[in-house]
């Protein structure tokens, strides 16, 4: 399984018009369902006199859960329309709630489709999307005349330092990348000459 994944960075709005209907798209990025409960909640307040509230979200990095609502639209007109534009950008922890002010003709089920469709993937183009991976981390202990080496390996492999400390030896926590485990313990062991403990 690949070790990174696209979200968007920040929560975005776009609004459309069809044939007098408003349809108010939010994307906003999120984590777990908790978030988009209150979120949900949140923006049937915000327009509480909205005609619907269709969503859709996908969370975890594999995208493995995923959800859409048609609030009362026909059903798969809305939420799995709203659904398919997030997979058509490959992107994950993302809900994206269509909110319709109904403008009093009818647009029928394809008319639909293409309107939440459409209003979605306005949203996700106006987001900006991020890369984010997958990361472990490890401890590292090693004597202090060996902290050049060891900084000049986490430096190359692009890990980021969580916490140091300093007693008879160093005590580096590092985060890094799932892929690139592997070879920074290696490049670790092999730049100290041995010389470092891992756990």
């Amino acid at each position: 399984m690949s070790d990174k994944y696209k979200t968007i960075r920040e929560a975005v709005r776009t609004e459309t018009r069809i044939n007098k209907s408003r349809f108010i798209a939010t994307a906003v990025p999120v984590q777990n369902r908790e978030t988009v409960e209150e979120i949900l909640a949140k923006k049937k307040k915000e327009f509480l006199d909205a005609t619907h509230h269709c969503y859709a979200y996908r969370l975890g990095p594999a995208g493995a859960d995923a959800r859409f609502y048609d609030d009362g639209e026909p059903g798969g007109s809305a939420g799995k329309p709203i659904l398919r534009a997030i997979d058509k950008f490959g992107l994950t922890d993302i809900l994206i709630i269509v909110t319709r002010y109904f403008g009093g003709t009818k647009l029928g089920v394809g008319g639909l489709v293409r309107a939440y469709g459409g209003a979605a993937e306005q949203a996700i183009r106006a987001a900006d999307h991020v890369t984010k991976y997958l990361t472990e981390t490890v401890n590292a202990s090693f004597p202090h005349s060996q902290i050049g080496n060891v900084m000049n390996v986490v430096s190359k492999q692009g890990a980021k330092i969580l916490d140091t400390r300093y007693d008879e030896e160093v005590h580096l926590c590092l985060e890094i990348r799932n892929s690139r485990m592997v070879e920074l313990k290696s490049l670790l062991v092999q730049h100290t000459s041995g010389n470092i403990t891992l756990r």
